[in-house]
């Protein structure tokens, strides 16, 4: 990576799998860090098989594979686990989320690694953190989600709860990570010198980014009930179907941009009406309120509404689909679609790094590489003669 990234000088180990722990090294080889993921000989990451494919490539993988090197280890062989020890020499941290348990199997505990080198920060990523009684079990982001009491909140009043639809406790928790990844890293650099164990859980990172609720329910005994799109304390917020069958989104938080959204469908008429007059007000009839604003949408094409509220300096704006998203003139213009080199399908489509730096911006060299890509050139770095690579090869080593 070029010297200009900010981690340009990290070096990270990459045991993790699917989704929630590579997307650590994502972010972090998106800002310069050099990856190395070490995945099984034979099929590799999950991830490669995973989703949808384009051409023969998951698409998936072409993204939480970007910009990493891919050498194959079998950690269960004494030389593959003597390879791993000798790249965690020179490693900044590495990042796993085995099962709780698999990595002390493998003799490849937290401390046995900081034996080789005590600064090394390891990341731990699972389902239901590394104690507990529920450690152990499997679990995925799905049920992570569902234990963390978001599942029972989304949806539809009398429905049954809806699931997220893309992966969102991996990518929640991927984040948590990537920041005490860094945190630690500062603390060993600016104070203590020594490295240290993160443990980071699904649900827990989920659970974080559910606000109040459980303050409020151990205080008030409020359990939040499922209610669409809609907010119990301010109105509006909804997503309206418009004239042209388009759906258009409105969000009216604070009490300046309720009163914005509230003159732009009727006037100061209706800003007057004591039902609406107050932020407090207008959560107790928000069913009323919701309702105004449905058939001021309804009565109007999404372009109308879209200039509408924009002249007005109101909050709310169209639902787009991928395909809308495409034909942006602000994703078009903010390049937060980005084309990137791949070696089997020349180019290939993601989302672009963020968050945007201003003198170090993040970037994509390359989309998820072909399965033990780098496995030779590393361990030629380590010092491996290529009679050594060949035979380590020819026993399924790596």
């Amino acid at each position: 990576m070029s010297p200009e990234l900010p981690l340009s000088n990290l070096r990270i180990i990459e045991l993790a799998n699917v989704v929630a722990g590579p997307s650590v090294g994502k972010h972090l080889s998106d800002f310069g860090a050099e990856v190395i993921k070490i995945e099984r000989p034979g099929d590799g990451d999950t991830a490669r098989a995973m989703g949808e494919h384009v051409g023969s490539r998951s698409a998936w993988w072409l993204l939480i594979g970007r910009n990493k090197r891919s050498i194959t280890l079998d950690l269960k062989h004494p030389r593959g686990r003597d390879v791993l020890l000798k790249l965690v020499e020179s490693a900044d941290a590495l990042v796993e989320s085995f099962r709780p348990g698999v990595l002390e199997r493998l003799d490849l505990a937290p401390e046995t690694l900081r034996e080789v080198n005590p600064g090394l920060v390891v990341v731990r990523v699972s389902a239901f953190g590394q104690t507990g009684p529920y450690s152990h079990r499997p679990g995925y982001g799905t049920l992570a989600e569902a234990f963390s009491g978001l599942t029972e909140i989304s949806g539809y009043p009398g429905q049954a709860p809806l699931l997220a639809p893309f992966a969102l406790a991996d990518e929640v928790a991927g984040l948590f990570a990537t920041w005490a990844l860094l945190a630690a890293l500062y603390h060993r650099d600016t104070r203590s010198g020594s490295g240290q164990t993160i443990d980071v859980s699904l649900y827990e990172s989920v659970f974080n980014i559910l606000g109040p609720l459980p303050t409020l329910y151990k205080a008030n005994g409020v359990l939040q009930e499922r209610n669409g799109s809609r907010l119990s304390f301010s109105s509006p917020r909804n997503v309206y179907l418009t004239r042209d069958a388009h759906h258009f989104a409105v969000s009216a938080t604070a009490p300046s941009t309720a009163e914005i959204v509230i003159k732009l469908i009727g006037g100061e008429a209706l800003l007057a009406d004591p039902r609406f007059s107050t932020h407090e007000a207008r959560a107790r009839n928000g069913e009323e309120l919701d309702q105004l604003v449905a058939a001021w949408i309804a009565e109007r094409d999404v372009d109308e509404i879209d200039r509408l509220f924009g002249e007005a300096g109101a909050a709310g704006i169209r639902v787009l689909s991928m395909a809308d998203v495409f034909a942006d003139p602000h994703y078009r213009a903010r390049e937060t679609i980005i084309d990137v080199e791949d070696e089997e399908l020349d180019r290939v489509t993601m989302g672009a790094p963020v968050p945007r730096m201003s003198a170090t911006p993040g970037r994509v060299t390359h989309a998820g590489p072909p399965l033990g890509r780098d496995t030779e050139d590393v361990l030629q770095e380590l010092g491996f003669s290529k009679e050594e690579i060949a035979s380590g090869r020819d026993d399924g080593i790596w």
